[in-house]
């Protein structure tokens, strides 16, 4: 008789202590538990439709007196997937400055309107990256193409350093010329060895101070490649502020390094 008042008595005691455990539930922060935290619900997939490229839908404007031609391709094959390497359309763009031409990928689309004269380009397929990537790529160089044979690309360069000269000389010591009249920029720039380097054809070169450099052309990428080959025999330093500047570059100087 006692043994069995005695498993009633245990059985209500585990009964009232579950029912205080349910009743007394203890929660602790996140942060604290990071094991049973619940990790955050990630977006695997983009609901807003994809945009298309801003600089590749600008149209280009013409100037009054550029002439943009379009040289159509060979008959290609239709659909969307077409090779990077296909040949598409020929632009040939002529200004007062000169004339130049550039191959059109296959995959993009030229819309002309005489009324305005503006060209709008277009690519076969929005969703392909390599398509997407040209799209702007294209319309950039059209665009640097224009300028350059309308109104041309310059690039100044500033020498600032004790006893920085730069001359441009007809003929050179150390180089032969490629090109008949080619003309050689002379730097004086702190080394014991002359410094002498063929001006590329279509840019013209000329110093009209003795700390500066003139650069002008009307292919862009020639131009700014020629400034930068000038600008690596003396780059910028921070101690100092001595070296060859493009254009509007500066360079913020460092304290001097104390021992």
């Amino acid at each position: 008789m006692a043994s069995s008042i005695r498993c009633t008595r245990s059985s209500g005691a585990l009964r009232s202590l579950s029912a205080n455990a349910r009743a007394q539930e203890v929660t602790l922060p996140a942060f604290l538990v990071p094991a049973f935290a619940a990790p955050p619900l990630r977006a695997h997939f983009a609901t807003s439709p994809r945009c298309h490229s801003k600089i590749g839908r600008a149209p280009l404007s013409l100037p009054p007196e550029v002439i943009f031609r379009i040289f159509d391709a060979p008959a290609a094959k239709q659909g969307r997937n077409i090779s990077r390497s296909e040949p598409g359309r020929k632009v040939e763009i002529q200004g007062p400055l000169g004339k130049m031409n550039m191959d059109i990928p296959a995959y993009i689309s030229i819309e002309s309107n005489e009324e305005s004269r503006t060209h709008t380009l277009g690519v076969l397929d929005y969703q392909d990256k390599k398509q997407k990537a040209m799209w702007g790529t294209v319309r950039a160089y059209l665009q640097n193409h224009i300028l350059g044979v309308s109104e041309g690309h310059t690039a100044i360069l500033r020498l600032v350093g004790v006893g920085y000269r730069a001359t441009v000389e007809d003929k050179a010591i150390t180089k032969q010329p490629e090109y008949a009249g080619q003309r050689f920029v002379s730097l004086k720039v702190g080394y014991s060895h002359p410094i002498e380097l063929g001006v590329p054809k279509g840019v013209k070169a000329s110093c009209p101070q003795p700390t500066r450099i003139l650069l002008e052309g009307i292919e862009k990428e020639v131009v700014k490649q020629f400034a930068a080959e000038i600008r690596a025999w003396r780059k910028p330093e921070p101690y100092k502020g001595k070296g060859i500047f493009v254009n509007d570059e500066t360079i913020r100087l460092k304290a001097k390094k104390i021992k």
